[in-house]
């Protein structure tokens, strides 16, 4: 029998026919990670670097067969969340994470795309505060979502230190407040909070519009040294470097907010 090591990650999230976000870039972040990964699809997504053209929401039943399919044969070392779209799918998740007794879950709140499109139905908001935070162990929002989901305003970082502490409060053990929506021009700073202590994750801020996919592609990257082991400081790390690297060495494709390049971290290192 095979002995060999496979770390297993399962993304639970929206299909993005553009590549750029949604499952398409959380596997090839898992990929590139040396991860392997597998999907429960929530909502197919017509879109582009251009915007979304098109939401089509799969059924519960169509998620919780995805989800128990992979878990009940391969295993999952860690999830991730993204694009869930209802509070009735949000239900589903939080009751598999219940039911499977899974410990490194990675929450994105997917609420808003890029073009401006809603990704998240306004009443949503409410299952993910009170479903799925309190059996999570890390949420990565940005900005944007994290004033939806603390009904505060953030502008600055005592601001969004006081909305960590707010989310932290929910239930959620780890709390990552993404600085890219932040007024700083020369830094973007990423804040982790454990519910004792702030740490600060920085690097320059890269002046360009393809940027399509850098939530998703961050929460993966944490997902995915999670599911091998790694501490939630190192994990947000690691996920640091590879979003920079993968903003910074851009692809320059489509018309639009274009997507990340999800290879560059590994080509950096000389891999």
């Amino acid at each position: 029998m095979d002995t060999k090591t496979t770390f297993k990650a399962l993304t639970i999230a929206g299909s993005d026919s553009g590549g750029g976000a949604g499952i398409q870039a959380d596997l090839k972040t898992f990929q590139e990670l040396d991860v392997f990964g597998m999907s429960a699809i929530t909502a197919i997504t017509a879109q582009n670097t251009l915007g979304v053209d098109g939401v089509y929401p799969l059924s519960e039943e169509a998620v919780i067969k995805q989800i128990d399919a992979v878990s009940t044969d391969i295993g999952v070392d860690a999830i991730k969340t993204g694009m869930l779209f209802s509070s009735e799918i949000i239900e589903v998740v939080a009751s598999k994470i219940k039911q499977y007794e899974w410990k490194n879950v990675v929450i994105d709140p997917v609420m808003i795309a890029k073009g401006g499109s809603r990704l998240l139905q306004e009443e949503a908001v409410k299952a993910i505060k009170e479903q799925l935070l309190p059996v999570s162990l890390v949420i990565t929002p940005n900005i944007p979502e994290a004033e939806v989901l603390t009904d505060r305003t953030i502008r600055t970082l005592d601001d969004r230190k006081e909305a960590a502490k707010q989310l932290y409060d929910l239930g959620v053990k780890h709390v990552v407040i993404k600085g890219g929506h932040a007024d700083s021009q020369n830094e973007s700073v990423d804040l982790l909070y454990d519910g004792r202590v702030f740490d600060y994750f920085t690097r320059n801020r890269i002046d360009t519009q393809h940027t399509h996919g850098t939530g998703c592609t961050f929460a993966a990257a944490i997902t995915a040294e999670l599911a091998k082991g790694q501490s939630i400081p190192t994990a947000v790390g690691i996920a640091k470097d590879f979003i920079h690297a993968a903003i910074e060495d851009s692809l320059g494709i489509g018309n639009g907010h274009g997507p990340t390049n999800h290879w560059a971290y590994r080509r950096a290192r000389g891999r």
